[in-house]
């Protein structure tokens, strides 16, 4: 029977195994974005990489009525349906086919 002890390669594999783990499970909390009854949310900062637009395109299109957005003491959020919404509004399958 082999006895295991803290410089066992048994016991470093192990601890070197949790410590990936934790580093997965790190990286998801981080990535994850918040919910509230279901609904997704993205700051300016989010919608902007998602849509590939500028910071001052999104003001721009909430100044106009384009998109719609929640706005708390100065901090803007926008709900991930409402810009799937906007997509799918002005998807163009002229230009697809």
């Amino acid at each position: 029977m082999e006895l295991i002890n803290g410089n066992s390669e048994i016991i470093k594999d192990f601890f070197q195994s949790m410590e990936r783990m934790l580093e997965g499970i790190g990286k998801l909390v981080k990535e994850s974005k918040p919910h509230l009854n279901g609904e997704k949310f993205l700051s300016n900062q989010e919608a902007s990489k998602y849509l590939k637009v500028s910071i001052r395109t999104l003001q721009e299109w909430r100044d106009t009525g384009v998109i719609p957005y929640i706005q708390i003491k100065g901090k803007i959020i926008y709900r991930e349906s409402d810009i799937e919404r906007l997509l799918q509004t002005y998807y163009n399958k002229e230009r697809q086919e």
